[in-house]
């Protein structure tokens, strides 16, 4: 039977929860269990799909389609594994469900309440993927922050399925906040008291506290937490800031975290923990011999969040050639033909990012311009890929005033274009073209340089909208390398422009997965090329 830890926030939001939960998850992995991390997020929205990056955020996708929370991506990157639509569950997403069976007449009878029948299907969520002996630990995290009227049916939830699991079948880990007063030269612990303190009111006894702080807990305080708190001062756990959250985990393994999770669940691992090549990973990140800068061209850059994933996938890259990857954010709305070459002076690579919408739409194709006469490495994802195929159709192919419809709809050389699949889709959340699709990827390109052997990949997608196959033939003739394409559909999923140093579009997502152990191909190969421009450029 899968043991179960829940993981709870107090005092603030963005204190670290699924980066806890992942270091949590990986030093137990690196002991030879089987550990899986969900997510239930107390939002009403179904998923995030709809909602605004800046709202919340980029949206992680997963193989089998679901659009996720932007944790997901931390426990795949961390642990190496695949999530699935299990592994998030959102407040909206339980409401449906009930909601259907109520109107299923399953419920007859009975009047529908949060308690049960909210509580019940939380349960069952949570449960999901504890059957057929698949995991030996699952970790779920409960967004938000104890105190709020919408996490309550989750704080219920925890309470009466850890009286129905039963003694040593659970526990609860609650990341809380140690406050510095500067004025007062010290560490206060009254916000965290009482952050226990409400769940305490719940119901739920937290077995762990980690206290997230500036700066290094003393014993006094350890003692003063645990006594006021309720729990062992040795269940009283430091989360100091670290440079870098590859970096957590490590920090955890000094505080025993996992050794006391253990213990707790009265679970012996196969072996001890095997945290090696994490390490040499992390001495890479820290300690790079070159570096290369790389402008990050996006309309949502403000909010870093937005590109999260992305900027993860160049660190592993990065780590991987021993190289220091500092990105520029570059606003695209901003950029335009009087303030492109500053705007690109000293950068060894480009990146246009994903994103929707007209906004800053024009600033991506200045920059692809520049990137494509220059010779500066360039790299475009999903509306990435798309701005690339319009820059190249109005300069090169001569198709003055070719555009994508989803900007122009009476473009009149529409050389992107909603799918097949999108035509006459109302609904906006969850129709896209998500998931996993294969991709068969051309010889003596530079796709099949960065992939090696694989012939045929699979990615991930997330658009509504594709290269148009009606100008295929005129863009190919033109010089538009045609490199990877859907063997099913006959879509096609990246360019590319031969005698260019480095120039690659893709319609799928590559950094969704992109790993510690796994970096992506594709980002690597990006790098090298960033890093070759950058030695052509200084001698």
């Amino acid at each position: 039977m899968a043991k179960y830890v829940f993981v709870t926030g107090g005092v603030t939001s963005s204190l670290g929860k699924g980066i806890l939960a992942a270091s949590l998850a990986k030093l137990l992995q690196a002991r030879g269990l089987r550990v899986t991390i969900q997510k239930l997020d107390p939002y009403i929205n179904v998923d995030p799909g709809t909602l605004n990056p800046y709202e919340h955020g980029e949206c992680y996708v997963t193989e089998d389609g679901a659009e996720t929370d932007l944790d997901l991506g931390h426990y795949e990157r961390f642990l190496g594994i695949r999530t699935t639509q299990a592994n998030n569950v959102t407040t909206g997403r339980i409401y449906s469900t009930v909601i259907d069976k109520e109107r299923r007449g399953d419920y007859l009878g009975k009047t529908v309440q949060v308690i049960p029948h909210i509580t019940d299907e939380i349960k069952t969520r949570i449960l999901t993927l504890g059957q057929n002996n698949t995991y030996d630990v699952i970790i779920t995290e409960i967004g938000g922050t104890v105190g709020d009227i919408e996490s309550l049916p989750y704080m219920e939830a925890i309470r009466q399925l850890r009286l129905e699991l039963g003694e040593g079948q659970s526990m609860v880990l609650h990341l809380t906040l140690l406050p510095y007063l500067r004025a007062a030269g010290e560490l206060k612990t009254k916000p965290t008291q009482h952050s226990v303190k409400m769940l305490l009111e719940i119901g739920v006894q937290p077995d762990v506290l980690i206290c997230r702080t500036e700066h290094p807990i003393t014993n006094e305080i350890r003692r003063k937490v645990a006594l006021f708190c309720n729990v062992t001062p040795d269940a009283v756990i430091e989360a100091l800031d670290a440079p870098s959250i590859y970096e957590v985990p490590l920090k955890m393994a000094r505080e025993k975290l996992d050794i006391l999770v253990l213990r707790k669940l009265k679970l012996r691992p196969p072996h001890r923990a095997e945290l090696s090549s994490w390490k040499a990973f992390v001495h890479r990140l820290n300690h790079p011999k070159h570096s290369v800068r790389i402008g990050l061209v996006g309309k949502y850059v403000e909010l870093k969040d937005s590109y999260l994933s992305i900027v993860e996938a160049l660190r592993h890259a990065g780590a991987t050639l021993e190289t220091r990857v500092q990105i520029e954010w570059i606003h695209s709305e901003k950029l335009e033909a009087g303030n492109i070459e500053s705007t690109m002076q000293g950068l060894d690579a480009i990146l246009v990012a994903p994103g929707f919408g007209v906004r800053g739409w024009e600033g991506k194709i200045q920059a692809i311009r520049y990137a494509r006469t220059t010779g500066l490495p360039f790299l475009g994802i999903c509306l990435g890929m798309q701005c690339a195929t319009v820059e190249f159709a109005r300069h090169v192919a001569k198709l003055k005033g070719a555009d994508s419809t989803e900007m122009n709809p009476q473009t009149r050389y529409p050389v992107i274009d909603l799918m097949n699949s999108q035509v006459g889709v109302a609904n906006k959340g969850g129709t896209m073209r998500l998931g996993s699709y294969p991709c068969r990827v051309q010889t003596g390109t530079l796709a099949s340089k960065a992939y090696g052997k694989t012939k045929t990949i699979h990615e991930r997608h997330r658009h509504r909208y594709e290269l148009n196959n009606k100008f295929r033939e005129r863009l190919s003739e033109a010089g538009l390398r045609m490199s990877g394409v859907n063997p099913d559909l006959d879509l096609v999923e990246m360019i590319e422009l031969p005698g260019h140093p480095w120039f690659v579009g893709a319609q799928f997502h590559p950094e969704y997965s992109s790993t510690v152990d796994r970096p992506h191909p594709l980002f690597v190969s990006f790098v090298q090329a960033a890093l070759q421009n950058h030695s052509q450029r200084v001698h």
